[in-house]
């Protein structure tokens, strides 16, 4: 089995500053869990964006794309359900 490392993108340090401690670290633990179960996983994802998955944490998602030549889980987003679904105006 590949061992996959985690990157994350700088938008991620962002929203994880917004989160209480307890949250963001249980959040953090579930990226490392994600890339250490990449192989094993059945991804879901997102119909707007293919190449997107997201993992679902209680009420939070991990939006995360798997480059399997290079073996990284990068970390996209990580935001609530309410919020990742809110329609934008423009």
């Amino acid at each position: 089995m590949a061992w996959y490392q985690v990157a994350y993108l700088p938008t991620v340090i962002k929203d994880l500053r917004l989160i209480d401690t307890l949250t963001a670290q249980r959040l953090l633990d579930k990226t490392k869990w994600l890339a250490s179960n990449a192989e094993n996983l059945r991804h879901q994802p997102l119909s707007s964006l293919p190449d997107i998955s997201q993992y679902a944490v209680d009420t939070w998602r991990i939006l995360y794309a798997i480059d399997r030549k290079e073996h990284v889980v990068d970390i996209h987003r990580i935001t609530t359900r309410k919020e990742l679904y809110r329609p934008r105006s423009f």
